[in-house]
């Protein structure tokens, strides 16, 4: 697998808002990539240094439109903590 092929977006809300403060970042990732992919990707895209990286499997939620029934896509989240002083400019502007 490419390493930009691993990091699909990241994710925007009010608790990673609050995660940066302890220099944490959330990206959505793929669903086959395991933590040493994700820390090779975010070390090779952002040039900076992880010092954890931790993984939250979704499952896909049940969506009911009238009589018929559906899931939403199940997705992969990865919690990236980065080594003391480095941060990711991306971020910054939010």
């Amino acid at each position: 697998m490419d390493l930009r092929d691993v990091i699909i977006r990241p994710i925007i809300s009010e608790k990673s808002t609050l995660l940066r403060e302890d220099n944490k970042y959330v990206f959505e990732v793929d669903r086959r990539a395991n933590k040493t992919q994700i820390r090779q990707a975010v070390e090779a895209l952002f040039d900076v240094k992880v010092e954890k990286v931790s993984t939250v499997s979704l499952p896909g939620k049940l969506v009911r439109r009238g009589r018929t029934e559906g899931y939403t896509k199940a997705r992969k989240k990865a919690i990236v903590k980065l080594a003391p002083g480095n941060t990711i400019e991306m971020f910054e502007s939010l």
